[in-house]
């Protein structure tokens, strides 16, 4: 039963204005991504379903509410999309906010009480990770997706309620048997990272003794790969005899323990290929996103346990028509929150001096990716891996290249040249680089430059730590601003000048004079080298002032 609200509607108990029999109603629910109903009525409803009005539609985690958006009408029925009630979210902007050293929920929390008009939701979050977050002129739902990107966590809607959760779904023992017991399934099957057999290699070319490791999943085809893995982690001066001499017997047992246990752990997580399964079938035990769910494939010869990432479910049936698990394909979102938790990793593993941050470019910068992505091919070269925008490689124009140097860059095919590039020793080098926002907290370098006819927009912003502004360079000068509304400026046209909090004038330089309004000299005035005013006091034999006055003496008098 789906039932009909208001567009300001917020209290969902009652049965609404009307009740909807649909001829068709559909959830598609994704892990961070789209939560949408998919309904289709006859005209009886064609004055009701208008633009705007809520529908509360029951789902598997209850009654949820979703708004009436492009109305379609054919001569025989009403067609409409309907949007979970979060995303309204993208109404509500937040014009400028600082989200600093904060945890989920007290980011969610601060972001949420900084839209206009005023935010209908309710937030909460039990992700404990702390992090960063300049918002400027961004949606609340733009904001609240660079969180979960930034945070971690998964997207748990309620109503008004807007949660980001550390874990969600549960495990009930749901298990799948493929080619036994479900006919009726769609299985992507990813097999270039399978590994059953390892050479590893460690720091300065170092081979165990026994070179290979090997894995207990073995199939009629080999899978042989050599791998080169970081040892940077352990250093010599850590390995020291009881003499004090550097211990290299030891060192090396280190190294080669060390490459051992990270190749046996690379061999047990790449031994077996990364499968994603689309069923078209009911799972009754199966509740939400993130629900855990066994598949045991006869096929492999494995199990593998694997996470509900989308679902469509049927409101008139009341169950669901189709749903995606696995462990290899992932939504768009969780694509990209993936490639973002990667980066943030190495950043913080590698440097603490820089971090890039990016607000709106970053989504279009999303969006030509996600475009792309079906026009981008990956050719594994043992060597290196390239990403290249058409195949044959040859005839490719746009090429990154990564190996075990870092990442490289190259409009003009695989033969370079490579015009930017993010090496293995933590420095990007670039003939050009465009950085829309920019947080760093250490800059070295020779020139900044600002402004200009290459760049009309040169603005230097100093704000305080409770995100106040106390200074700004633009093309109109250099401004401060003191606590009670005063400021000075220097630019071209006034030269030197102060201003009280009431925007009056009251100290200024006018070529070779200087011009105040009110002055105080706390101790003497020296003129032209030559002459002082100093302060002059006479006492009674009681020592008690009786006089004072100002007296005008040489330089060196008294």
């Amino acid at each position: 039963m789906l039932k009909l609200f208001g567009i300001t509607d917020r209290d969902f108990t009652s049965n609404g204005d009307k009740i909807i029999k649909p001829l068709k109603a559909r959830i598609t629910k994704q892990d961070n991504g789209e939560f949408y109903l998919e309904l289709e009525t006859d005209l009886t409803y064609v004055n009701d379903l208008t633009e705007g009005r809520i529908i509360l539609a029951p789902t598997p985690q209850g009654e949820q509410p979703f708004r009436v958006s492009n109305l379609q009408k054919t001569k025989n029925k009403l067609i409409t999309k309907a949007l979970h009630v979060f995303f309204d979210s993208r109404n509500y902007l937040i014009a400028d906010s600082y989200v600093v050293e904060k945890n989920c929920n007290a980011a969610l929390d601060h972001l949420n009480a900084a839209t206009e008009p005023q935010s209908p939701f309710v937030t909460i979050s039990d992700v404990d990770t702390v992090n960063n977050y300049r918002c400027v002129r961004t949606s609340l739902y733009e904001a609240v997706m660079t969180v979960v990107e930034r945070w971690g966590g998964h997207l748990d809607l309620n109503g008004w309620s807007i949660g980001i959760r550390q874990e969600i779904g549960q495990d009930n023992g749901v298990v799948v048997r493929y080619a036994k017991n479900l006919k009726d399934i769609t299985v992507d099957e990813n097999w270039d990272n399978v590994t059953t057999k390892l050479l590893p290699v460690g720091k300065e070319g170092l081979l165990l003794p026994e070179t290979y490791v090997t894995s207990t999943n073995q199939y009629d085809l080999p899978y042989v790969k050599s791998v080169n893995f970081d040892q940077n982690d352990i250093e010599q001066e850590n390995y020291i005899d009881a003499e004090g001499n550097p211990d290299v017997e030891a060192y090396q047992a280190a190294l080669v323990e060390d490459l051992r246990q990270k190749a046996q752990s690379y061999v047990d997580n790449n031994s077996v290929p990364q499968v994603n399964y689309t069923l078209k079938a009911n799972l009754e035990k199966l509740t939400n996103i993130g629900d855990t769910v066994y598949v045991q494939d006869d096929r492999l010869g494995l199990t593998i346990t694997t996470q509900v990432i989308s679902y469509i479910y049927d409101c008139i049936l009341g169950k669901y028509v189709e749903m995606e698990f696995g462990n290899f394909k992932q939504t768009v979102s969780g694509l990209m929150n993936t490639i973002t938790n990667q980066i943030q990793e190495t950043v913080e593993q590698n440097t603490k001096d820089i971090q890039v941050t990016l607000g709106e470019e970053l989504r279009e910068a999303q969006n030509k990716i996600w475009a792309a992505l079906g026009n981008s091919y990956v050719i594994y070269e043992g060597d290196k891996i390239l990403v290249v925008d058409s195949l044959p490689k040859e005839t490719a124009r746009n090429v990154i290249m990564i190996n075990n140097g870092g990442i490289g860059f190259s409009q003009s095919g695989i033969n370079g040249p490579f015009r930017s590039a993010w090496t293995i020793d933590n420095i990007f080098n670039a003939e050009q680089i465009n950085v829309v926002n920019f947080t760093a907290d250490l800059i070295r370098g020779g020139t900044l430059k600002l402004g200009s006819k290459l760049n009309d927009y040169g603005t230097l912003e100093i704000y305080d730590e409770a995100n106040v502004l106390i200074a700004l360079m633009d093309k109109n000068g250099l401004k401060m601003y003191g606590q009670d509304g005063s400021y000075v400026i220097m630019n071209q046209e006034e030269g030197f000048a102060g201003y009280d909090r009431n925007n009056e004038k009251i100290f200024w330089a006018d070529y070779d004079e200087f011009h105040m309004k009110k002055s105080v000299v706390e101790e003497e005035i020296t003129l032209c080298g030559s002459m002082r005013f100093i302060s002059i006091k006479r006492y009674n034999d009681n020592n008690q002032l009786i006089n004072q006055g100002i007296g005008l003496v040489p330089v060196g008098g008294q």
